[in-house]
Parts: C-alpha cells; structure tokens; sequence
C-alpha cells in the first residue's frame, strides 16, 4: 500500500535515504560527500510539511518498503525556455530487502496518477551514470531527454 508520509514516516523514510546518500558517496567520492548529518536528515521536513510536494511510502507488515520524494515545479516562461509546469522526483529507494518485489514500480504508479491527477503533463527524474536503476527507469516509461557529459583535465 503506497500512501503519503508524515512524521511518524521520517526515521524509515530517513534510513532510505541514507542508501541513496551511502550509493552516490561511493558512485562518486569525488562530488559527494560521506556521512549522513542532521541538515540532510532534516531536509525530508520539507517534503513532509508542504504543499509543493510531498513524501510517499509503500509500507508491507509495518515496515517501510520504499519511499518517493517529490517535488511540483511551476517554471515562469523566461528569454530562453517556455513556461513548464512538471513533477520531479528528488528521491526514490526501495528497502534492498524488498527490491524486485513491485514496491517501485507501485510507487511510480502513485507519483504517475498524482501528476495526472494535479494536470502536470510530465514527470522528470535524473540518475547518475553509476545507478543500477536507470534500466528501472526505462521499464517505467521514462526517456532520456537531456544528458551531462563531463571532462577530467
């Protein structure tokens, strides 16, 4: 059962988190840095408390199984880029214990319906080179739009 979290949620929600953190610090040592303190611990407080996105969990026999952090974005028109209205996914983990068990695939199915039901006509999310999920991703309907290169001198 995927539904929206509160603070009762923050401490799963927050040891999710901490894989997504602990899977970027060792993907990329050299951009992010290790350790988990209490400003990024506090930071999902946003998601908790706004009406410019929200917290979602897919908890099974009381456990948080997987949890979607979301964002609405209402961009202005500007000189370079039409006005664009979509949803962001910041975050997105599923508990290792219960990968491969539909919990993200029933998440993105709230975040889809949720922006279908607000009139976002689009949902963006951006995954590192290094992140096993991307091929998730693509079995969820989502395209490669945009893409980063880098160059080390």
């Amino acid at each position: 059962m995927v539904r929206f979290a509160d603070m009762r949620d923050k401490a799963a929600v927050n040891a999710l988190r901490r894989e997504v953190n602990d899977l970027h610090v060792q993907g990329r040592p050299d951009i992010f840095k290790p350790g988990f303190g209490p400003v990024i611990r506090d930071h999902v407080d946003v998601y908790l408390n706004t009406e410019n996105g929200y917290a979602a969990v897919e908890e099974r026999d009381g456990q948080i199984a997987g949890m979607v952090l979301v964002d609405y974005i209402d961009r202005p028109e500007s000189p370079y880029n039409l006005a664009r209205r979509f949803v962001h996914i910041a975050e997105i983990c599923v508990d290792h214990r219960f990968r491969r068990c539909g919990v993200g695939r029933r998440l993105m199915e709230f975040v889809k319906a949720d922006a279908r039901e607000k009139g976002y006509p689009r949902i963006e999310l951006d995954v590192w080179a290094f992140n096993d999920a991307l091929s998730f991703y693509e079995a969820e309907g989502f395209t490669t739009f945009r893409r980063y290169l880098e160059f080390n001198v």
